[in-house]
């Protein structure tokens, strides 16, 4: 399943005379000449499309005949989809086509940016669980995780499947007349008149608050104010460690205890509240390693 060429231009694409069943391929194909780094043809005729996998006598010469061919999906399960903003190289981008324009195909041949053609054939991409906090929007972790797998031309498909704690929702699990959140970015979606905000960053004057944030917060809290504070527990962290949900799939989140690494236990991976793009990318591989080694493939 998933398979993605590793390169678009392993992938050539031509409108045959014939039939696009095997034997009338094989005949056609066999001995015929085709570019080097050509792997699949994707096979066109009569506005049909399949998809073959071809050997060559060698990979040398500019061209070589084909010695051997196999169809890897055949016109009845395949979709030609057009996709102008589609980096085909990307295979997030090609899952995604596949489920948003032709989810009952097999495989589905997309032609996008710049006219490159490529395609997925049984798509099913890996599934990763995204536990975060809002706001602010978009919940950036899922959204930076977005943006490094638009660009994953080595990762496999992945599905992001966010888990978004409103943080005036948690906060109103704890009602109190005097909210203090750790900086703006952290100010509730809707704040409820008559209900007050403060924001610990901003070191104000100190009140009968209850404090919305997480072990840092309550650690900066104390170096400024001391003396007990009542509290909700804001991290994502530990909201992902209590999620109820089935671990049917690995779960990605952030923790600001984290602050230059990136740590992974039992199918959770925690990166630094503030992650780089680069340890977001590490974050990614080691959810997906988590995800083959919970199922791996027979």
């Amino acid at each position: 399943m998933n398979l993605v060429p590793t390169q678009y231009r392993n992938v050539s694409v031509a409108d045959v005379p014939v039939a696009l069943v095997p034997d009338s391929l094989r005949s056609f194909l066999l001995g015929r000449p085709v570019y080097r780094r050509t792997r699949y043809i994707v096979a066109r005729h009569g506005g049909a499309s399949a998809v073959v996998e071809v050997t060559k006598e060698s990979e040398v010469p500019l061209f070589s005949p084909v010695t051997e061919m196999s169809v890897l999906a055949g016109p009845d399960e395949t979709a030609f989809v057009d996709a102008a903003d589609t980096d085909t190289a990307v295979p997030t981008q090609l899952a995604r086509v596949a489920a948003e324009q032709a989810p009952g195909a097999r495989c589905v041949i997309v032609r996008g940016r710049y006219g490159h053609v490529s395609f997925i054939l049984d798509p099913a991409p890996i599934r990763i669980r995204v536990v975060e906090v809002v706001p602010p929007w978009p919940p950036k972790l899922a959204d930076q995780l977005s943006r490094v797998l638009d660009l994953a031309e080595d990762l496999p498909p992945v599905e992001l499947v966010p888990h978004v704690v409103d943080l005036d929702e948690l906060a109103a699990t704890r009602p109190a007349p005097h909210y203090l959140f750790p900086c703006r970015a952290g100010q509730p979606a809707q704040e409820r008149a008559p209900v007050e905000v403060s924001y610990l960053d901003e070191i104000p004057e100190r009140a009968p608050w209850t404090l919305v944030g997480c072990a840092r917060s309550r650690s900066i809290h104390d170096w400024f104010y001391g003396g007990d504070v009542p509290m909700v527990d804001m991290c994502p962290r530990k909201l992902a460690e209590s999620d109820a949900t089935p671990a049917a799939m690995p779960v990605i989140t952030k923790c600001c205890l984290l602050e230059d690494r990136v740590s992974s236990e039992a199918g959770l991976v925690v990166v630094p509240w503030g992650a780089s793009m680069a340890q977001i990318r590490e974050g990614l591989r080691l959810a997906l390693t988590a995800a083959v080694a919970a199922d791996p493939v027979p």
